[in-house]
């Protein structure tokens, strides 16, 4: 018969299965709107295949608890020490569960690294996230308590004898080394080749159920000893996928005349300004009156992707063409230092002044270091701003409201030496989503926080444009506005996972009459930098990336590519293509910002080999390219 310490081991560690099927549905209902496709089955078979995941999270954070629960010591002062780990350990785990009912609304994924990688931001938000979400504290205070409440403690007598001699020990030493054998596959996940995975979590149908099937505890404890995504050998080698990498250079010089050559271009990277919001894709119905009427008035894609979830995902590929498709960013990976070639180095070196401006905090998100990396001559954060974070245009939280930062940007442009390259960054519309008290009551509250934060927002353009048309540089200057990424949802077609990736994409200049492009191809972020140089006719041999196009290149339809759910995603105007976590490759009908539940079950075979190998080749091209600082070696 087991020992009194294993079987109480056994009862402890059940408590915290059974809690983790409480946190489990929680974020289910909270989330309820992005999984709502699933059947009740499916949704079952994820909670299923949750206990796998939540016996390796569970062992992985209680490994100081399992060691101490061995100790063959029943006396009082050891066990209530016992518990106090227990509780302790546990008590992280329930918060970061937690945490992810909400923070998954904003990022599509379960937590990982980022709380060590962005620690000084969320310190700095520390404040306002508590007094937004203090309603979390509750949930955590009856989950806490249970724990406390059902912890099993041994009763006085079942308190053993001590053991005596060699063979006293026998049975303790043979319970330990079961129990660290158990932990050792109950960690890895099984007796499989490889241990367990995020990724494993989407090996189901539909896969948006593997972020049912985890758990915030393992996929952040996994992430802390981060290992670079794992190379793949879909082709032999890099010169072998070339073929299908369908790599596209711009055409130089591009069109008619290179009067455009000297064109200021202005970016404006707005922050979760996602499609679900504007009117222009919805029928009228929306809260951005502004950029709707700006759209007619320029080419605006309606078949654009972000490449990413997070803002920290937007600059790489906004900045040089580099998509995101590892779980962890560019930014803060130790890829940082791998050659890259961005917009600031190749326009500087056509005689540009680069700039970037973001009205946070220096250091925010590496936001400043990155634009470094790019080859942006100048960084403009909150220090640079007259008066930073003691100004009255300091929003309390992030950083200075969009109207005022938009204003003194348009002021401070007017400065640079022309022909000048600039990127923008604003912030307002960014959890907490605050609207300046002035304007309280002006826009649209909507049914949602955002709404409201998105109409001020616009307002912000709309007098960002009334402001730069007053400057001598306004009539040469291109500008293009786009999203870093999508926010809160509620419009029901936008809840699937290419919904989730729905961005706007304009470009819009004063006077001139931009070249021809077709508005119905299928555009991303990372396309931009191919797009800015074959409009100025900016030559970068071999320092572009392979992975987006112009988007006047009359040749191709257009792409995008992005990382969701341990899958990875390829967008064409015809289908969508999935590379699952298990290389299996799946095709869906494509429709603007819609996915279907299922994949095709008969789906054209030429067509699955073609995409699939595209598919591939980015892949094995961004993975094995990072990992040996080889991105431009294979040109």
């Amino acid at each position: 018969m087991p020992s009194v310490f294993f079987r109480l081991l056994l009862r402890r560690f059940a408590l915290l299965l059974g809690l983790y099927v409480l946190l489990r549905l929680g974020f289910y209902l909270a989330n309820y709107a992005v999984f709502q496709e699933a059947s009740a089955g499916e949704v079952l078979l994820a909670f299923w295949h949750g206990f796998r995941f939540d016996i390796s999270g569970l062992l992985l954070l209680n490994v100081p608890f399992l060691l101490l629960s061995l100790v063959p010591n029943l006396g009082q002062r050891w066990q209530a020490f016992v518990r106090g780990v227990y509780l302790t350990l546990n008590a992280i785990g329930i918060s970061l569960n937690l945490i992810d009912t909400q923070y998954f609304k904003f990022i599509g994924r379960r937590t990982s690294n980022e709380l060590f990688t962005i620690t000084d931001d969320i310190q700095r938000q520390a404040g306002q996230l508590a007094g937004h979400y203090w309603f979390l504290l509750i949930p955590f205070v009856v989950l806490f308590g249970l724990l406390w409440y059902c912890y099993p403690m041994p009763s006085p007598a079942a308190v053993p004898a001590r053991p005596t001699g060699p063979r006293g020990w026998i049975r303790p030493g043979l319970e330990f080394i079961l129990v660290a054998g158990l932990t050792v596959l109950g960690i890895r996940g099984g007796l499989q080749l490889k241990p367990l995975r995020t990724g494993h979590a989407f090996v189901q149908s539909p896969p948006i159920l593997g972020h049912v099937a985890l758990n915030s505890t393992f996929t952040f404890l996994k992430s802390l000893g981060y290992q670079p995504a794992e190379r793949r050998q879909y082709f032999a080698s890099a010169a072998a996928l070339q073929p299908a990498l369908a790599r596209r250079a711009p055409a130089i010089p591009p069109h008619d005349t290179t009067s455009r050559r000297r064109d200021n271009v202005v970016i404006l990277l707005v922050e979760s300004f996602a499609s679900e919001y504007n009117g222009i894709e919805n029928g009228g119905q929306g809260y951005t009156p502004f950029f709707d009427s700006l759209a007619t008035k320029g080419l605006f894609f309606r078949n654009h992707y972000a490449n990413g979830r997070r803002s920290i995902e937007s600059l790489p590929a906004v900045l040089a063409g580099l998509p995101s498709l590892m779980e962890s960013s560019f930014i803060t990976s130790n890829f940082q230092t791998d050659e890259l070639h961005g917009l600031g180095e190749l326009l500087g070196r056509a005689g540009y002044t680069t700039s970037v401006f973001h009205g946070a905090q220096n250091g925010t998100m590496g936001f400043n270091t990155f634009a470094g990396i790019a080859g942006m001559q100048q960084y403009y954060g909150l220090n640079e701003y007259p008066g930073g974070a003691q100004s009255p245009d300091f929003d309390g939280h992030w950083g200075i409201f969009d109207e005022p930062y938009l204003q003194y940007f348009a002021r401070q442009l007017g400065q640079q030496p022309q022909p000048f390259f600039s990127l923008v960054f604003t912030l307002t519309s960014h959890e907490p989503f605050p609207v300046p008290a002035q304007y309280q009551g002006r826009f649209a509250p909507g049914e949602l926080p955002i709404h409201a934060s998105i109409g001020y927002t616009d307002f912000a353009l709309r007098q960002f444009f009334k402001a730069a048309a007053r400057q001598p540089w306004y009539q040469n200057t291109l500008f293009i506005l786009l999203a870093d990424h999508t926010s809160q949802t509620l419009r029901p077609d936008y809840q699937n996972t290419l919904g989730s990736y729905k961005t706007p994409l304009l470009l819009f200049h004063p006077v001139r009459q931009l070249p021809s492009a077709n508005v119905e191809r299928i555009t991303q972020q990372a396309d931009l930098p191919a797009t800015v140089l074959d409009y100025l006719g900016v030559s970068a041999p071999g320092k572009l990336l392979p992975f987006g196009y112009s988007v006047f290149d009359a040749g191709t339809t257009g792409r995008a590519l992005f990382l969701s759910g341990g899958s990875y995603f390829l967008v064409h105007q015809d289908f969508v293509t999935e590379l699952t976590a298990d290389n299996q490759v799946r095709l869906y009908s494509y429709r603007t910002h819609q996915l279907p539940a299922a994949p095709l079950s008969n789906p054209d075979p030429q067509k699955v080999l073609q995409y699939g190998n595209e598919l591939k080749a980015c892949v094995q091209f961004f993975l094995n390219g990072l990992a040996d600082n080889s991105l431009y070696k294979h040109q």
